[in-house]
């Protein structure tokens, strides 16, 4: 009779703590502020940016084999994004230890001992024995022990981890979309740099011609000393930015070795000026950003996890219930050891609640709710984040498309200069000044027309990545450990 009261009682325990209830609340993503479309209208943009932007590999859109080539490198030796890997394993570790509490922990061992019993120790009659005797004692002993969850603080803990997971699992992918993105900017600035390189190189070649003009006609008594000077200092300073332009391009390459995996002193980019043009980038809709932007679903995850921290934290209000058990086999003799007359067992349950806890259990409560909305405040501000620069991206792109438009009329126009002021010193009716004064224009002129384009290019990288990357939140569903059979049968 107490022998099938106590398996009731046990099988009833069991049903509760898996369809018992979970006390705190059940999580709701918190509404954000979300305005319809973009503030900023450029014409190229596109009505659906799920189609023309690359999932993962989104600098692909660029068109350009080398980039491709180095962030395929980056993916696979970048140090940052190996931490962040590791983390994510670490993470995955953290919700498996944490689903281990829902199940039952059974232990179980071998010992064995020869003892020798004084002649002189009294017995149960109160005879001491008459000499002294010596025994063996071998057993083979199992435990068992298990806390219902009962009110879901477990559960809870394992819905946080899970969260958890999955917030790592996106801070991953950001990981790997800041430092894609960055080697892409890294890039597109060197070549810009090239570019811009070879404009000054083609000026001090165009000043050098000049300087030899200016020496000949002062050899010939048509120009003065004042002339030649002016020329050289010219010269000189344009060289000048030529070597300090270089000195730019050498730490941009540095740069992009330490984002591949590969020791600067063995790495080198090969030069080649910037001749490509911005691609077209679709940007979709404001709400489009909340499901594809690994930042801002990091942020979420987060909340989630602090929301069932709350539950977590309420279920110490309630009382713990635990069941344990032991038994195994034991006889004198390692031969019979194993037998139905050598066994034993005992089964226990125990309830415990505290009764008094000085306050604790309502500071830990309140604790997880303000956890939990400086997590929510934390998204939000996440979110409003990603709005601000997706329209700077926006505004750039724009602002910088008409740029490159005035600025190619101002390099036509100073080309001209430089041709009728050439033109007015060799019929005497100018000085050589006005020459320099035009030389210069053109060389800054061409080099403001060069340094837009690289700035539209990398203002295009960071619209791709204020975009999320083509990634899309839906992938983190993958990220979570569930109660399994297989897993409680671990060893």
């Amino acid at each position: 009779m107490t022998r099938n009261f106590f398996r009731f009682a046990c099988a009833a325990i069991l049903l509760l703590s898996l369809a018992g209830c979970a006390v705190g609340p059940n999580y709701h993503r918190p509404d954000v502020a979300v305005a319809p479309a973009w503030k900023e209208q450029p014409p190229w943009r596109a009505a659906d940016p799920r189609d023309s932007i690359p999932k993962g590999d989104w600098w692909t859109t660029f068109s350009d084999a080398e980039l491709n080539q180095y962030e395929s490198q980056a993916l696979k030796a970048n140090q940052t994004i190996e931490i962040s890997r590791n983390q994510l394993e670490q993470a995955r570790a953290s919700a498996r230890i944490t689903q281990s509490g829902l199940f039952p922990q059974i232990g179980g061992g071998v010992s064995a001992q020869r003892s020798r019993i004084s002649a002189g120790k009294p017995t149960v009659s109160g005879i001491p024995l008459a000499s002294p005797s010596t025994q063996s004692d071998f057993q083979i002993p199992f435990n068992l022990s298990w806390e219902a969850d009962v009110f879901g603080g477990v559960r809870r803990s394992v819905e946080s981890a899970n969260a958890s997971y999955q917030s790592s699992a996106a801070s991953l992918e950001n990981v790997r979309l800041v430092i894609t993105s960055e080697l892409a900017v890294d890039y597109f600035t060197l070549r810009e740099l090239d570019a811009e390189i070879a404009v000054v190189d083609s000026s001090v070649e165009y000043q050098d011609k000049s300087l030899h003009l200016v020496q000949n006609r002062h050899a010939g008594g048509i120009a003065s000393g004042l002339d030649v000077a002016q020329q050289e200092t010219l010269l000189n300073s344009t060289r000048t930015q030529a070597t300090l332009l270089r000195l730019q391009r050498a730490q941009f390459e540095h740069a992009i070795a330490a984002l591949i995996g590969v020791p600067a002193s063995r790495f080198s980019v090969p030069v080649r000026p910037l001749a490509l043009a911005p691609p077209a980038v679709p940007i979709g809709v404001p709400s489009d950003v909340l499901e594809r932007r690994p930042d801002v679903a990091q942020a979420e995850r987060l909340m989630a996890a602090e929301n069932a921290q709350i539950g977590v934290a309420k279920s110490a209000f309630y009382p713990g219930i635990s069941i344990s058990g032991s038994g195994g086999f034991e006889a004198s003799d390692v031969g019979k050891i194993i037998s139905a007359s050598t066994g034993f067992w005992a089964l226990g349950a125990n309830v415990a609640e505290t009764v008094l806890s000085g306050g604790r259990r309502r500071a830990q409560v309140d604790f997880a709710r303000s956890a939990y909305g400086a997590s929510v405040a934390s998204y939000r501000q996440t979110v409003l984040t990603a709005f601000q620069q997706v329209e700077d991206s926006l505004s750039g792109l724009n602002v910088l498309a008409q740029a490159a438009q005035t600025q190619q009329l101002s390099v036509e126009a100073a080309q001209r200069a430089l041709q009728i002021a050439n033109d007015r010193y060799t019929g005497g009716l100018v000085t050589y000044l006005d020459v320099i004064n035009a030389e210069q224009t053109l060389l800054d002129s061409q080099r403001l027309a060069t340094q837009i384009l690289g700035q539209r290019l990398v203002t295009s990288v960071g619209l791709v990545k204020a975009l999320g990357g083509g990634w899309d939140a839906s992938s983190l569903q993958a990220f979570q450990i569930k109660a399994t059979v297989k897993q409680a049968l671990q060893p």
